[in-house]
C-alpha cells in the first residue's frame, strides 16, 4: 500500500493523541482530512481551527460525501466499539480500514526513523530528541504522544517533507502496536510490567520488546537504558549502546 495513492483521509477516533498527530500530518500534506470523535475536546477544537472537519455523533449521514471514494484512506483507533455504526458501514461497503499503528508504519517505512519505546518515558524522550533535531535545523517530523508545552502540538516538523525527512515516532507497546514499525534507530527507556490485561505477565512484555528490537533495520542502532537486563547487549547487524546516570556509554 502506497500513501501517495490517496488524497483524502477519514479518521474514526480523530481526537486521540496519536490519531490527531496523524490527522495533522496528512492535513499539512494538503489532503482533505475529516473524522469522527465521541466528544469535543480542546484538541479537537485545535484540529478544527486547522481546517479539519470533525463531527461528534456516530451517524453515517454525517460522513462527508467526498470521503466515500477509492482515493480515501480510512483510519481507526482500537477504542472504537464493535457496534460503531460508521465503522461497520464503511467496512460493509468494502473499504479497507487501517489501525493507527499500521498507518504510522507506512509513513515510517519510507523514511529514516527514530522510534522511542518503553513502558515509561516515551513522550519525554521522544520530545527531547525532537527538540534537539528541530533546533539543529534537521529536516524532520515527530509524531508525539503528548502536546508539548514549548511547541503546543503533538506534531512537530522542520523543513519540507521529502525523502530525506527523519521521522521521530513513539513506539507504543499497547496491543503490540510497535511491531508495525521498522526503525533505523530504536530507543528503549524501560521494560516494566505494564498493560498486563493484554500481555498477561511480565515475561510476555519482555518478549514483545525483544521482538521490537528485531524490527530494527540492519546497520541500525539500539539505545537502551542501563537498567534493562532482559534485552541483550549484542545483536546481529545492529549496534547496541546503553545510557544512564551511573553506567552506559551515554550520560
Amino acid at each position: 500500500m502506497q500513501l501517495n495513492n490517496y488524497d483524502t483521509v477519514y479518521f474514526l477516533g480523530i481526537g486521540g493523541i496519536g490519531m490527531s498527530a496523524l490527522a495533522r500530518w496528512f492535513n499539512q500534506q494538503g489532503m482533505f482530512v475529516a473524522g469522527y470523535d465521541r466528544t469535543p475536546t480542546p484538541l479537537t477544537s485545535e484540529l478544527e481551527k486547522e481546517g479539519i472537519q470533525i463531527h461528534f455523533e456516530d451517524d453515517i449521514k454525517l460522513i462527508p460525501s467526498q470521503v466515500e471514494t477509492n482515493k480515501t484512506l480510512f483510519v481507526y483507533t482500537p477504542a472504537i466499539p464493535k457496534n460503531h455504526k460508521e465503522f461497520n458501514y464503511l467496512k460493509g461497503k468494502g473499504y479497507t480500514i487501517l489501525k493507527r499503528s499500521e498507518v504510522l508504519g507506512l509513513i515510517t517505512k519510507s523514511h529514516k526513523t527514530i522510534a522511542v519505546a518503553g513502558t515509561h518515558g516515551k513522550t519525554t524522550t521522544s520530545s527531547l530528541i525532537t527538540h534537539i533535531l528541530k533546533v539543529a535545523g534537521v529536516n524532520m517530523v515527530a509524531f508525539l504522544g503528548g502536546v508539548t508545552t514549548n511547541y503546543a502540538s503533538n506534531l512537530i516538523s522542520e523543513g519540507t517533507a521529502n525523502e530525506e525527512t527523519i521521522v521521530v515516532a513513539e513506539a507504543d507497546e499497547f496491543d503490540r502496536s510497535f511491531l508495525k514499525l521498522f526503525p533505523d534507530i530504536a530507543v528503549i527507556t524501560s521494560v516494566d510490567p505494564d498493560h498486563l490485561d493484554i500481555y498477561g505477565n511480565h515475561q510476555e512484555v519482555i518478549k514483545s520488546f525483544t521482538d521490537f528490537t528485531h524490527q530494527i533495520n540492519k546497520g541500525g542502532l539500539l539505545v537502551k537504558h542501563e537498567s534493562i537486563r532482559a534485552i541483550e547487549n549484542e545483536m546481529d547487524g545492529v549496534k547496541v549502546n546503553t545510557y544512564g546516570m551511573s553506567r552506559g556509554q551515554f550520560f
